[in-house]
This record gives structure tokens, sequence and C-alpha cells, in this order.
């Protein structure tokens, strides 16, 4: 045999397992399939050829030609503990405070999705895949090598320079909902059972005796943490993270790191209403100790280490059939596709729509209406559509096509650039009117008490109102004309409506439904620029140089004040003498000591709770971050300061203690 054959085979196998790295691990394929498979071929003739050179670790390898006869047991080498669960941000947050209390101040934590899947465990013997583990009893595990194998997000052998002599991943092998409609379509073509969920799949498959089977599954993997390790150099839990991209081995996606348990808290909150654009199910999300060292700090309980805990939320799902869907237009513009569905009882509550999200999701999940759908509640966001079930799909149905018109005002319509939403872009549309107005009265906004939402639809249906500003001449005897307006009622709307007069200044910019500009930014924007004449004069370049906006939100803003609606909205407000209270929980503009600063705040301190003096900061003209950048002045740390001091003395940032920061406060 010739070392070129040799030489060729394993150029073979590199250049293989290079455009497995670019298609399952980055999403970026470099060659088509037709490419990918002529080198797969070339290879496995290859490799026919001469048996001899054949290894467990070549791509070719995945599949087993035959059956294991029965599955063995291992012991794991580290016990797969459970993690304790909370179903409340107050569970949650109480959960942190004592591991922050026990380590002596505010920690980095980790929060990663909760995938239902298989737990299992692998492990790497100097670089190449040796054996696969379920999670088991905790103790002892299936050894299920022969199926992992036919996983393609799983390499064979390991990438990088630096790869550990034994390196355990542990994760979640699961399937993407995609993947559970066609198999079920291929089950109900042979007359075989169904598949309730992707979780039973999974679990299933990854026990199957036969790989081939549990090949036919197309199953995949994320991982999410170490059991034993030899060579492991990460010390954090990001740092592994990094490291497991630089193996070849996909992480969990969508991970973030938070400093205090408060801030994680607020992202797990805000997180579950992303669950429609994910293809697979994940029922939690988990939140652990960045540092190792602090892992050991705190240790383990008998089952569950006392460094990590689930947030989960209760999901709830049906089957019914999607009877029509129609378009909602909002305050800026976006068109909402919302499912009517045949009315099904879940989590005790009688569903009959949902939220379609937009186009591309509708693409994606290939939604048609006439189809039979499995929606979802999780948690206290509104239901959504999860799959069809397309083996139900008796009938060609027509896939959806969205509008080029407006269903409120036939305006055309657009497309984000860069974006998934549609767009109205007619600024009198009566439907994006209403829904302004509406969010305009709202409590987040200038909170006028009594201006529900078929009032308001009664006063853009008459004409009394075109836009917001229109509220304020709204006359009392106009009222009382109107369904369930009477005298009193009518007079204490106007009272709330001149009330609103009085609002601050943020809580004006969050009214008018700016696009980007929620009550952070408008928050920010306020205390930046004081007034909304000073605000309406920025350029982008201007905007683009506070903190925490960026070019996005800053041509936002140019672009409403110098649209014609907006600069309505300012000759209205100059017409009324509206002028508003500098923002909330602020005191005015002017030569305050803060003004103009940034401050970060780190470490546990003797005098202050974090968001006691985040609001004694902002009340003297100053602003707060949560992250240390070149653009931070002063850096307030208190014991126990972690990684945002080491990162401000690496950029020169003044250091105050609490005793300097209050001299600065007084202008000593």
């Amino acid at each position: 045999m010739s070392k070129s054959i040799q030489a060729e085979i394993e150029r073979l196998r590199d250049e293989i397992r290079y455009h497995d790295r670019k298609y399952y691990l980055e999403s970026a394929p470099e060659i088509s399939d037709r490419e990918y498979d002529r080198l797969f071929r070339r290879l496995q003739d290859l490799e026919q050829q001469h048996p001899e050179l054949v290894t467990p670790d070549s791509p070719t390898q995945r599949v087993g030609e035959a059956p294991v006869e029965y599955l063995e047991q291992m012991r794991h080498r580290l016990p797969m503990q459970s993690i304790q669960n909370t179903y409340s941000l107050a569970e949650l947050i109480d959960f942190g405070v004592k591991a922050e209390k026990e380590l002596g101040g505010p920690a980095e934590w980790v929060v990663e999705m909760k995938i239902d899947g298989a737990a299992v465990s692998i492990i790497y013997e100097d670089g190449v895949l040796a054996y696969a583990l379920t999670r088991g009893n905790g103790e002892v595990g299936d050894v299920i090598t022969h199926n992992v194998r036919t996983i393609r997000e799983i390499p064979l052998r390991l990438t990088g320079a630096k790869v550990p002599k034994i390196l355990e991943i542990r994760g979640e092998i699961f399937m993407l909902n995609a993947e559970l409609v066609k198999l079920n379509e291929r089950q109900a073509r042979n007359g075989e059972p169904l598949y309730a969920n992707t979780r039973n799949v999974a679990s299933g498959s990854i026990r199957l005796l036969d790989p081939r089977i549990c090949a036919e599954r197309n199953l995949s993997f994320f991982a999410h943490g170490t059991g034993y390790c030899e060579g492991m150099s990460a010390t954090t839990h990001m740092e592994f993270l990094k490291s497991l991209a630089e193996f070849g081995i996909p992480a969990t996606p969508r991970v973030a790191m938070f400093c205090g348990i408060r801030e994680a808290a607020r992202h797990c909150e805000t997180f579950v209403e992303t669950l429609h654009e994910l293809d697979f199910e994940v029922d939690g999300l988990v939140i652990k100790l960045n540092r190792f060292d602090q892992r050991e700090q705190l240790g383990s309980r008998s089952r569950s280490p006392r460094w990590a805990a689930a947030y989960k939320w209760e999901k709830y799902e049906a089957v019914t059939r999607l009877n029509s869907i129609e378009l909602q237009v909002g305050k800026t513009g976006a068109i909402t596709p919302v499912a009517n569905l045949e009315p099904v009882e879940l989590a005790q509550t009688i569903v009959s729509r949902a939220s379609l999200h937009n186009l591309e999701e509708i693409t994606r999940k290939d939604i048609r209406v006439g189809d039979y759908v499995v929606v979802e509640k999780a948690g206290k966001i509104i239901p959504h559509i999860v799959r069809v079930e397309k083996h139900r799909r008796t009938a060609e149905l027509p896939a959806f096509e969205f509008p080029d018109r407006c269903p409120a005002c036939q305006g055309k319509l657009i497309q984000d650039e860069g974006g998934v939403y549609i767009r109205c872009i007619n600024p009198n549309c009566p439907a994006q009117v209403a829904e302004r107005i509406r969010f305009f009265a709202s409590r987040p906004a200038m909170d006028i008490e009594g201006l529900g939402e078929k009032l308001v639809q009664q006063l853009v249906d008459k004409g009394l109102v075109t836009d917001v500003m229109d509220l304020y001449d709204v006359q009392a005897a106009q009222l009382e004309n109107l369904e369930r307006m009477g005298e009193l009622s009518s007079k204490k709307l106007i009272a709330a409506i001149e009330a609103s007069k009085g609002r601050p200044l943020d809580r004006f910019l969050t009214a008018l439904s700016i696009r980007h500009v929620g009550s952070t930014v408008a928050k920010i924007l306020a205390r930046e620029f004081g007034s909304l004449e000073k605000l309406a004069a920025a350029s982008v370049e201007q905007l683009s140089q506070v903190h925490e906006i960026g070019e996005v939100i800053a041509r936002s803003v140019v672009e409403f004040f110098r649209s014609p609606r907006g600069r309505n909205i300012l000759a209205e407000v100059n017409r009324r003498n509206m002028d508003f209270r500098p923002a909330s929980g602020t005191s005015a503009k002017g030569n305050q000591p803060l003004t103009g600063k940034t401050f970060v705040v780190t470490g546990t301190l003797e005098k202050y709770k974090r968001d006691e003096i985040h609001a004694l900061i902002e009340a003297h003209g100053g602003k707060t971050s949560g992250s240390v950048s070149s653009k931070t002045d002063f850096l307030i740390a208190g014991t126990d300061a972690g990684s945002k001091l080491a990162k401000a003395q690496s950029l020169g940032i003044h250091i105050l203690s609490e005793q300097e920061f209050e001299a600065l406060l007084n202008g000593a």
C-alpha cells in the first residue's frame, strides 16, 4: 500500500471534519451537499479498498453495521446530579441571595436553556470519542456509544491544539420539532404508532439496540457542562464554553452572564417570551455560578449542587384546528398574524387565539389554515403554536400569503431591512392610531385612567382624535355622546387627560411609540437631554455618543422627530405650553455634582443596597451601567469586588469607595 493512499485518506477525513464543523457548529457551510457527498463517497471507497486503515474516529464510522446485543452499564466517574427546581422568580432570587451571602457578595451567574431531551455524558480520551452514557440513576448509566456516534453534531475526534487528555462532556440529546413532524409523517404512512413529543423520542432512541434506527431519527446535541476531566484549563463556565467551540463541540446557544442574582432573574423573566423562536423544547432555564472555584466553595448536597438551580415553568399542550389567520396592526405599524383556533382547554382556560408573530415563523413551521396544530402555553406568556401535525393534513392546503397592502388602510407594506417584521408605513392608518392612543394612555406611559380600548376605538371611529395630541382637545360634551359615557364619567376622563400633562419627560417619550424606545431608553434620553426640544434637535452622531444608545436607536429617534408626525407633536406640545418634569426618579438637570458621569457599582456595599445607590446617582445627574467599558467614569467598589474591579483597573478608571463617593456627591 502506498503512503499516498494513507495520506489521501487522512486528508479526506480532515476535510470532512472541517466541513462538519462549519455546518453543524458554526452554521456557515462552505460547500454544497453534493460536494460534501462526493468527498464522503471517496473516503468510503478508499476505506473499503483498505479496511486495515479504518479507524473508530473516521467520519464513515458513525453508524454501525449491526445492532448491539444489549446495553451494558457503567459507573460515572463523577455522579450526574439533579438540579434543584424553582418555580417562581422569588424562589430563584432566594436561592441566589443565600449563595451570594455565603460567597460574601454578588457573584457572576450564567443563565442557559434547560433543553427538554435526554441527559448524556460523552467521554473523550486523547481527543477521540471513547464512550457515552445515559444519566441513569446518577451513579450508573447505560452505555449508548453506538447511538451517540450517529449524531452528526457530536465529533468523533476533537479539534484544536490544546485538547485535554480526558474530557467528559455533559449535555442534552434532543429532537427538533421539525424532525418530529417528519417522523410522524413516516409513521402515519407506514401505519405505525405516532410519537407524542420530542423528549420521548430522544430518550427512547438513544437506548435502541440498532444504531441505524437511531441515525434515521436525526437527533441533535448541545453540551452544557463537564464531568471528570484531565488537562482542562478553563476556570469559569464561559471559558469552558469557548473551549468547546475550539474542540468542535456545540454548546447550548443564547447563554448569558450577569453580575448578581437579581440581574439574572430579570433575564429569566423576559426570556420565556422568546420560546416561539426555538425549534426545540425548553422546559426551564438553568442558573449556575460562572466561577469554578466558587462552585467548589459551595459544594453539593446529596443529590444536587448548591451552586446551580433550575427556573422552571409549567408547560401545557393541546392539539386543535387552525380555522383562520387574521392580521393585526400594531402601534408602530408592525403587522402581526394571529391564529384563530378551534377553542381548546389549556391550563384550565379556553384558548381560541395564538400569536403567530411574523411571516418567517409561519413559513418555518409551514402553518396553513385548516391544519391541526400543537398549541402550547408556558408560564404566563400568551399561547403559541409549536408545530403542525402534518400527518393529519389529508388535503392539499394552500400556503399562507402575506398581503402587500395593510388590512386596515390599504397602505403599502414593507419589510424591515434585515428584519422579520412587515409594517404599514402610513402613519395615519386608523389601526395604528388606535393602538398608539391605547398605549399612550396605558399605565407605563401617560397613565390616563378611564381611557380604555373600546372608548379609544369610538374616539378614532368618530374622528375625534387622529393622533395622541388630539386627546388634549377633546371636550366633555363630545364624550357624553359616546356609548357608556355620562356627564360624570366624561368630566373625570377630561380631568385625567389634563393631569397627564404633568407626567415626567421619560414617560412622554415612552408614550410616543418611537421604534426601539421603551421605558429604559426613554429614561436615558430624558436624563441626557433634559428637554423635548433638545432631544428633537439632536443629531444621529450626538445621540450615538450617549452611553447605551446605539446607532439603530439614534436613527430611529432622529427619523421620528424629523417626520411630519414628529414635527406635528412638537408643535402641539409648544402650542399647549406643556413643560414635562425631568425623568422619573431624578431631579432637574443643572450643575449637579454627578452630571454627565457614568457609574458602575460592584461588590457588597455597607450603607446602600444596589438599587438605592443607583437611584442616588441618577437623582444627582449621573448615569448607571451594569458593565465596565471605556465610557465608564467611576467604579464604586464594595467588598469582594470581582472581575469588574479588575477590568476597571486595566482601563485606568477611577475607583471609589463608599466614603469617596459620598465626598464626590457633596462636592468635596
